[in-house]
């Protein structure tokens, strides 16, 4: 079982950046495929990002590609996701999940929340116009 636990949140100006971490403990993180969502107040979830267990793989929602970039660093059980030209649409808690992939090929990812076995706690972005 692996614990996620998230950082890098805060209060931006429209136009800024945020960088956001999530560190993995428990187990190695190579064997996850690794995603971020997030969810505003009153409305559900949403998929923003996500990258194969060998890092060569990514997915981008449409609302984010070109300004969010995910990336993750096996060695230090570290996923990233810098955030570029934030707008106040992109006010949210955002959460990262690992999901079980080890047995999937290695540019396996996931786009689906019910994919996801294990996820934070979220950290709050918000962006002020």
């Amino acid at each position: 079982q692996v614990q996620l636990v998230e950082s890098g949140g805060g209060l931006v100006q429209a136009g800024g950046s945020l960088r956001l971490s999530c560190a993995a403990s428990g187990r190695t993180l190579s064997i996850y495929a690794m995603g971020w969502f997030r969810q505003a107040p009153g409305k559900e979830r949403e998929f923003v990002a996500a990258i194969s267990r060998s890092g060569g793989n990514t997915k981008y929602a449409d609302s984010v590609k070109g300004r969010f970039a995910i990336s993750r660093d096996n060695a230090k059980n570290m996923v990233s996701l810098p955030m570029n030209s934030l707008k106040s649409e992109d006010t949210a808690v955002y959460s990262c999940a690992a999901d079980s992939a080890y047995t999937r090929p290695t540019y396996y990812v996931a786009v689906d929340a019910d994919s996801y076995d294990y996820w934070g706690q979220g950290t709050q972005v918000t962006v002020s116009s």
